[in-house]
C-alpha cells in the first residue's frame, strides 16, 4: 500500500479535476480499501479542504471551493507546469509581471533541490518576433472586470481609448483571447448589431451593469477562431482571404524556415513551389518578393496582377531622382 502522503496527494489530484467521484472509482484508482479512503478524505478535511459526501446511487465525494485557501499540494509535473506558466505570465503583457515573478520566487524557495533544478533548467527568455511592437500592458483590474462580465454573461459598458469622444460602448462579452502578448475581447456590439474585436488594453470599464444576456453563436465557432480570422483579415474562417501559389528559382530548404504558415514543395534541386496567404493580393506578392528569387507560374490571376502592379510601382520609383543623404 502506498505511504499516506503520496496517496493523499494522488487523491487530491484526482478530485481537483472536478465533479463527483464515486467511492468505488477512487478505491480502484488508488488501490486502497474503502476504510483507507474514508480516512484520507478526513485527512484532507483536516487540512482545510472542503470535501462533500454525496449520498445516493450516483454519490461519492466532491471537492468544493472553500472560504479560505488550504495548503496547496502539487505533484512534480504540476510544479514544473506552474513554474513555466508563471514565467510566461511575467512577460505576457497582462500587467502582472511583478506579481508573477514574486510568485515564482515564493514557489521556488520552498521546493526540494531536485525540483528547483528542473525549474531552473526550464527557464527561458522571451523575445518578440522581429518587427513586433512591444505588447501593451493590461491593467489587472480591467482584465478582472472584463473577465467577470464575460464569465457571468452580463452586458459590459466601457469607454474605448482609441475613440475618446465616442459614447460608451455596450457589448455582450463572449470571450477573451491572447495573441502575441495582446489581449482581445470578442463581443457583440449592441449599438452596431455586429461582432467586434476590442483590445483590452484600450478598455476602461464603467460600473457593472448586472444585465444578463443570452450567448450567441460566435462566427467561426469560438472566440479563438474568430480572433485568428480577424487578424488575418477574414470574416469567419481562420484562413487568409488571399491564397496563391508560385514557383521559385531557389532550393526549398533555403526558404522553408521563413514561410510562416505557408507550405513549400520541392520541384527540383534548385526550385520549389510555394503556397502562401495574406490579407491582400498586393501584400502576398510583396511577401513573396522578399525571397529574392525568380518567380514563375503565379496563380491565381489576382496574384499575377498584383506582381504586375508592384513591378510598375517599383519601376516608377526607381526612375525618380535619388535623394542625397
Amino acid at each position: 500500500m502506498p505511504s499516506p502522503t503520496p496517496r493523499i496527494l494522488s487523491l487530491l489530484s484526482i478530485m481537483q479535476t472536478g465533479g463527483t467521484w464515486p467511492g468505488a472509482a477512487l478505491v480502484e484508482r488508488l488501490g486502497i480499501s474503502h476504510r483507507t479512503l474514508r480516512r484520507d478524505v478526513d485527512h484532507l478535511r483536516q487540512l482545510g479542504y472542503r470535501v462533500s459526501t454525496v449520498m445516493g446511487p450516483d454519490g461519492g465525494y466532491r471537492l468544493d471551493a472553500g472560504s479560505e485557501l488550504p495548503p496547496l499540494l502539487f505533484d512534480d509535473e504540476q510544479i514544473v507546469a506552474l513554474a513555466a506558466a508563471l514565467q510566461v505570465a511575467a512577460t505576457g503583457g497582462s500587467g502582472m509581471g511583478d506579481a508573477s515573478a514574486r510568485a515564482l520566487a515564493t514557489v521556488r524557495q520552498v521546493l526540494p533541490s531536485r525540483l528547483r533544478h528542473r525549474i531552473d533548467a526550464a527557464a527561458a527568455d522571451s523575445i518578440p518576433r522581429s518587427g513586433d511592437a512591444p505588447a501593451p500592458l493590461v491593467d489587472p483590474k480591467v482584465l478582472a472586470a472584463v473577465g467577470s462580465a464575460t464569465h457571468n454573461t452580463e452586458v459590459l459598458r466601457f469607454d474605448y481609448t482609441n475613440a475618446p469622444d465616442a459614447p460608451a460602448r455596450r457589448v455582450e462579452p463572449h470571450g477573451i483571447v491572447t495573441q502575441a502578448g495582446r489581449w482581445y475581447l470578442v463581443a457583440w456590439d449592441l449599438d452596431r448589431d455586429a461582432w467586434r474585436l476590442f483590445r483590452i488594453d484600450r478598455i476602461r470599464p464603467r460600473l457593472a451593469t448586472h444585465l444578463p444576456f443570452t450567448p450567441r453563436a460566435i462566427p467561426g465557432g469560438d472566440a479563438a477562431t474568430f480572433v485568428a480570422a480577424r487578424l488575418k483579415g477574414s470574416e469567419r474562417a481562420d484562413a487568409w482571404p488571399c491564397i496563391g501559389t508560385v514557383e521559385l528559382a531557389v532550393p526549398a530548404r533555403e526558404i522553408a524556415p521563413f514561410v510562416g504558415d505557408g507550405t513549400v514543395e520541392v520541384l527540383a534541386a534548385d526550385s520549389c513551389r510555394l503556397a502562401a496567404g495574406s490579407w491582400s493580393w498586393i501584400a502576398l506578392a510583396a511577401s513573396i518578393g522578399r525571397f529574392d528569387a525568380g518567380i514563375e507560374s503565379a496563380q491565381p490571376a489576382e496574384l499575377a496582377q498584383a506582381f504586375a502592379t508592384l513591378a510598375d510601382r517599383f519601376s516608377r520609383s526607381g526612375k525618380q531622382s535619388p535623394s542625397t543623404c
